[in-house]
């Protein structure tokens, strides 16, 4: 695990960017923290194709207004972490969701070893930690729009574009040319072929990805990790309905839990939806999210 140098800083933020070992990958990662101790110390674990730049403004104002360090990062061959074209990525959402959020989580816990550790995760940032390793090490979680999804949860008429993105010429479209293109079609990036074919039998098995458990994925620990656990759902959230979301806390039995529903007329929001509660616009309701 490698410190840069600090590049930006202000009266009341310092902002560094920090480089990541993942087993053979190097992870290109950003760490915003108050110009003092901090009191806490976040990792962010992004959701599915979001690059690392979407969250700074929330991380700056945890820093700022919580006095709390921040950690994100991008995951293997996406975002600044990519240093090839994306369909020379053999990257999946295990090496995502388990390798690279433990190396970003352990490299971040190096830096402030005596500091609480919080995970804040997005979507798929939260939907893999009970399979991590030191689990005990983790003060708090807290999980914004992520939970076990079928394709059959999607209100309709978005279930319909669901089925398009998992049985549609998305599909076709990867098989040929390697990985997923996702601006053609609105996702805003491109992603890595392995990352959709798991996630794409994730989201269509009623199983979730519990079928790959002991085999492409450890077993999750049923008695870690013990922290509090603050799940939040969004009320206009068509990706990963309120629903999907409350069933993640099965996979954490043995946390403290609570709960929380974002609803954007709550917040002057006409929508927050699944992206958009880390936004700027929806500042409003990131006090909600850490609830501190």
């Amino acid at each position: 695990m490698t410190r840069m140098m600090e590049i930006e800083a202000s009266d009341d933020i310092l902002e560094s960017a920090e480089t990541i070992r993942s087993g053979a990958e190097l992870l290109a990662g950003r760490l915003f923290r108050p110009n003092g101790p901090p009191r806490v110390a976040v990792v962010l674990n992004g959701a599915t194709g979001v690059p690392q730049r979407y969250y700074a403004d929330f991380a700056r104002w945890l820093a700022r207004h919580h006095q709390m360090a921040c950690l994100t990062f991008d995951y293997s061959d996406f975002g600044t972490s990519a240093t090839g074209h994306v369909r020379e990525s053999t990257a999946t959402m295990t090496r995502w969701g388990l390798h690279d959020q433990q190396a970003a989580r352990d490299h971040l816990s190096s830096l402030f070893p005596q500091t609480p550790l919080w995970v804040i995760g997005h979507s798929l940032g939260a939907m893999m930690i009970p399979m991590q390793r030191g689990l005990d090490r983790i003060d708090r979680i807290i999980s914004v729009a992520s939970g076990p999804v079928h394709v059959s949860d999607h209100p309709w008429p978005y279930r319909a574009v669901a089925y398009a993105f998992w049985y549609g010429p998305l599909t076709l479209a990867t098989r040929i040319l390697g990985y997923t293109p996702g601006k053609p079609v609105g996702f805003g990036a491109d992603l890595p072929s392995g990352v959709y074919w798991q996630w794409r039998r994730w989201c269509t098995s009623r199983n979730f990805y519990a079928s790959e458990t002991g085999i492409e994925l450890p077993w999750p620990d049923r008695h870690h990790p013990t922290c509090d656990l603050r799940v939040v759902a969004v009320a206009d959230d068509q990706m990963v309905p309120p629903a999907a979301v409350w069933r993640l806390m099965r996979l954490y039995p043995e946390t403290k839990q609570s709960q929380k529903t974002l609803k954007p007329a709550d917040y002057g929001l006409r929508e927050i939806g699944h992206i958009g509660a880390f936004h700027r616009r929806a500042q409003a309701c990131w006090a909600d999210i850490i609830a501190s």
